[in-house]
């Protein structure tokens, strides 16, 4: 069920986000477990990394697609996502920007999202690294973006970010190793799975730590 805005009907504010206990379920596991997990998909383009060392991120999506060179649907996102949202913003391929600062990140943290997520660049990467907010982006470009009223962006729509497609609610996990995106409707058992795959990876390196080789444990001869 989502609701959309008499004034902007490209922006739905209200969409069905993934339970808040599995966020929390999800906090701890490496994206790569998940992505294997998942089955191999979910995966971002690998170019999206985080901005400083140690960040990493994990909620719903609200998903940004704005035109390219223009940062005016990322400062409305801000006010529409919810707190511990992740924003995943699309610039439509123009990458040579930044998107997003310093301003943006204190606008963020003062509505208490989860963190951006951009397929493309930012900048004051200093700043950043010091609020601690967590953003994953191309790098770091210091080239200036503007603000075209009359053009058209989308909020919580579906959008395609490499050869995922993210969906508003879906669950987003970012840490070193990148960002993956579960599906809503298929993150519980995903979860169940990740957990499983951890137990079991424990168990080939308390084995591989006691002397056995890791060509006999998967059957590699």
């Amino acid at each position: 069920m989502s609701t959309g805005s008499p004034l902007r009907p490209t922006i739905r504010s209200q969409v069905e986000r993934v339970a808040a206990d599995l966020v929390e379920a999800a906090r701890t596991i490496p994206a790569s477990t998940l992505h294997e997990a998942a089955g191999r998909i979910g995966a971002l383009p690998h170019a999206i990394q985080p901005v400083a060392p140690g960040f990493r991120l994990c909620g719903p999506a609200c998903t940004v697609h704005g035109p390219g060179g223009d940062n005016l649907w990322l400062h409305r996102a801000i006010y529409v996502a919810q707190p511990g949202d992740v924003l995943v913003v699309s610039v439509s391929g123009a990458v040579e920007y930044g998107y997003w600062g310093d301003i943006m990140t204190t606008a963020a943290r003062q509505q208490r999202l989860g963190g951006l997520v951009i397929d493309g660049c930012v900048r004051d990467g200093a700043e950043i690294a010091m609020a601690g907010f967590p953003v994953f982006a191309r790098g770091l470009a210091m080239r200036g973006t503007g603000k075209d009223f009359g053009a058209t962006g989308w909020i919580n729509h579906p959008l395609l970010m490499g050869e995922t497609t993210v969906a508003p609610g879906d669950l987003v996990v970012g840490d070193g190793d990148g960002v993956v995106v579960l599906p809503l409707e298929l993150a519980r058992a995903i979860i169940d799975a990740a957990h499983a795959r951890e137990t079991k990876e424990a168990d080939v390196l308390r084995r591989i730590a006691a002397g056995e080789r890791t060509v006999d444990i998967y059957n590699l001869n």
